[in-house]
């Protein structure tokens, strides 16, 4: 009969004693963190509607890219993006809400030019763009327009107009999204530079004024041609020209204020994305991603050209540099015109 070996004897383990014990309770929590915290750091965003804080009235020329936009985005991040109209002060007054909205991802500011004037013409403004808000990107940029209403003004050109203007000072009225805005200051330049003088009539908006304009109770605006744009089309509104060294993407038969004399004019309307600041960077750095994705699409694409606009790809600190480069320029502007608030 064959003899089965004999085994060696398993050692017994030596007692586990308490600080063993913790030791591994400890390694094994540290397991459980390390394979939570990718997790906790990748948490999806956005869980809920985001909104966007729009500083003018449905209507005007920033309501016009935003509305777009905010469809695109919608769709590209499975959450509505929730437009909120805060129109008054210039644009001031939905800046200053924006500003002190929770910085959770889920508020965003949709600025423009007039901001970066606001500080040179308010004395004393509830929020502060350069240090209140963190810069995305640059949204779209178009030329200013001249455009009239052609049952008021005969003038089909910039020289007859300059000629219709003269042969009237002070008669004419011009409307504009509220004082400081852009739409202001560049009428304001257009009469220093072309010795003219037309009356300014500022509203809560781009939106109400031009509804101002093509029903007659003004004569003209300076007006971003993104808000312009579909009334031109309809012939509900005459342009003249565009102030900028190049005629407009989609609209090759507006001349520009250089080819009729004025090479001095030029003036563009700017739209960007803000956050509050203390918005978490990797939310923001993923609503820049969406956003450039969302600008190269087809879709905005086309809708921009439609308005002027051509396709920004200014973003972060690049587009924050602008913005502060934009509020020296205007305020260089407001000073040597000693432009003040009416």
């Amino acid at each position: 009969m064959t003899q089965m070996p004999s085994l060696s004897p398993v050692p017994t383990p030596a007692p586990l004693t308490r600080r063993h014990a913790l030791g591994l309770t400890g390694l094994g929590l540290l397991g459980t963190l390390a394979i939570g915290l990718p997790a906790m750091a990748q948490t999806a965003w956005p869980t809920k509607p985001i909104t966007l804080v729009v500083p003018f009235p449905a209507g005007g020329g920033t309501d016009a890219f935003a509305r777009p936009l905010s469809a695109v985005l919608s769709k590209q991040l499975g959450q509505q993006l929730i437009i909120d109209n805060k129109g008054g002060a210039g644009g001031n007054l939905g800046a200053g809400v924006a500003a002190k909205a929770a910085p959770d991802g889920y508020s965003w500011f949709m600025g423009a030019v007039h901001h970066a004037i606001a500080p040179a013409v308010y004395p004393k403004l509830d929020y502060n763009l350069l240090n209140d808000f963190i810069p995305v990107a640059l949204v779209s940029s178009v030329p200013q327009v001249i455009v009239v209403n052609p049952q008021k003004v005969p003038a089909k050109n910039l020289n007859e107009l300059l000629a219709y203007i003269k042969s009237k000072p002070g008669q004419l009225t011009y409307g504009s999204a509220g004082n400081g805005s852009s739409h202001h200051l560049a009428g304001e330049l257009f009469k220093m530079q072309t010795k003219t003088f037309i009356t300014h009539i500022p509203y809560r908006g781009a939106g109400p004024a031009l509804q101002d304009l093509m029903g007659g109770q003004i004569d003209m605006m300076f007006d971003g041609l993104g808000s312009s744009a579909t009334h031109i089309k309809s012939g509900r509104l005459r342009a003249i020209a565009v102030a900028s060294d190049k005629r407009a993407p989609g609209f090759p038969d507006i001349p520009t204020a250089a080819e009729a004399g004025v090479p001095t004019y030029k003036v563009a309307t700017w739209y960007g994305l803000w956050a509050p600041k203390g918005t978490p960077k990797e939310v923001v750095d993923k609503m820049s991603a969406e956003l450039k994705t969302a600008l190269g699409s087809p879709e905005l694409k086309t809708a921009w050209n439609n308005i002027g606009s051509e396709t920004p790809t200014m973003a972060g600190k690049e587009f924050g540099d602008f913005v502060v480069a934009e509020t020296k320029r205007w305020a260089d502007v407001v000073k040597a015109g000693n432009i003040k608030l009416e």
